[in-house]
């Protein structure tokens, strides 16, 4: 290894007749922007074992990200898991990804994360503010989830994938105001926080990042799952007796999502409203517009049962934005407002995105020359400050 690489690094090493393991800890990120490559230091370390005699490499290496939430025995597991597969062609290499993309993203503490901005309608004082907003992979590393993704082979446990994605973003978001919701899919809760020490260790997190967790929501995204001894409801409890909640992604009479509202009560704070369900015009389809309507009402009933806010996504237009506001529907997550924007910049401007007059969103959404600029800029607080409506 080089020698400049070594004093950024803090070692850890473990060893008994059959196992030698060897942890790697940055001190300090600032400095060092190109991680080493441990792949040929080890490489080095192989060769030079086999001639001297002092080590007999007849296995398999494996190798594996660290995380906050995973008992070490979990760790232990995907190491062992990993040497084996590696085992007969006895290669010491890492399979994650080229030049260690993934592990750099995962180790680095850079805050390599966007947020698609919730936008609230305060329809006491007829102003708009950004309340919080969705946390998504995207920054320096990666464009997106799908970009990750396809970095990692298809062997790994996605449930661990999705585990250490989620604590990267927390870390991303370190001391970010607002409230903050986690896509995280059933199952993975379920498998992964099944013990109340890790749900534990998952608080513990937040706070070191100094996030509060009644600020945290963990968003359920409609994907099929299982249960077992462990319940999605006694997981997500678990979660709730720390001030953590639950949104429901994509709500309709027949989604998965539906009966999740219905399964975890009170914890459920947040409904996602399917875009279908505010698509059709009464111009258009009246018996879909009227069933919908009814749907939209059927939601609002459900959420004033669990002081619960309906968001509404995929807004195109000022006529839908009016209708769903008349129908007491507040809340909206949709580039109308604004696109995704770097996690660093929605802290800096936190404060500035609030109190947009009513009035000034009617004009930029009601101009098409406005609109056009709209999608250009992808902000609609800086649009109006550009063009001095505010």
């Amino acid at each position: 290894m080089e020698p400049s690489h070594r004093e950024f690094l803090r070692y850890y090493t473990y060893g008994d007749k059959k196992n030698l393991l060897i942890g790697v800890a940055p001190l300090d990120n600032s400095g060092f922007e190109n991680q080493a490559n441990f792949d040929a230091a080890i490489g080095r370390f192989h060769d030079s074992a086999v001639r001297n005699g002092s080590l007999n490499f007849d296995f398999g290496i494996g190798r594996t990200q660290c995380n906050f939430i995973s008992y070490v025995e979990e760790i232990f597991r995907e190491l062992e898991s990993s040497s084996l597969k590696n085992l007969k062609d006895n290669l010491v290499r890492w399979s994650w990804t080229y030049l260690n993309r993934v592990n750099d993203y995962f180790a680095s503490d850079r805050p390599d994360a966007v947020i698609q901005p919730i936008i609230h309608y305060n329809h006491r004082d007829h102003t708009f503010s950004m309340k919080g907003g969705e946390v998504f992979v995207g920054g320096e590393a990666y464009a997106g989830y799908a970009d990750l993704i396809r970095d990692i082979p298809h062997d790994q446990d996605l449930n661990r994938i999705e585990l250490l994605i989620l604590e990267k973003l927390i870390m991303s978001c370190n001391g970010s105001p607002g409230l903050l919701k986690f896509n995280i899919s059933p199952q993975t809760l379920i498998d992964t926080f099944d013990t109340d020490e890790k749900v534990t260790r998952f608080h513990e997190l937040l706070l070191k990042q100094n996030l509060n967790p009644q600020n945290i929501r963990m968003e359920l995204i409609e994907k099929p799952y299982e249960e077992g001894e462990a319940t999605l409801k006694s997981v997500c409890r678990r979660f709730w007796n720390f001030g953590i909640s639950f949104a429901a992604d994509d709500f309709g009479v027949k989604s998965q999502s539906h009966q999740v509202v219905l399964d975890l009560g009170e914890m459920i704070k947040e409904f996602k409203l399917d875009p279908i369900s505010f698509k059709f015009k009464a111009d258009q389809d009246l018996t879909k517009f009227l069933d919908n309507l009814a749907f939209i009402d059927y939601c609002r009933r459900l959420s004033d049962n669990r002081e619960a806010i309906i968001t509404a996504e995929a807004l195109e237009d000022i006529d839908s934005l009016n209708f769903l506001i008349t129908h007491q529907v507040y809340y909206f997550q949709a580039n109308l407002f604004c696109r995704k924007i770097w996690i660093q910049d929605y802290k800096d401007r936190f404060k500035e995105m609030q109190k947009l007059p009513e009035s000034a969103v009617t004009t930029i959404l009601g101009s098409a020359e406005l609109t056009q600029r709209l999608k250009e800029i992808g902000n609609i607080f800086t649009l109006a400050r550009e063009v001095e409506l505010i």
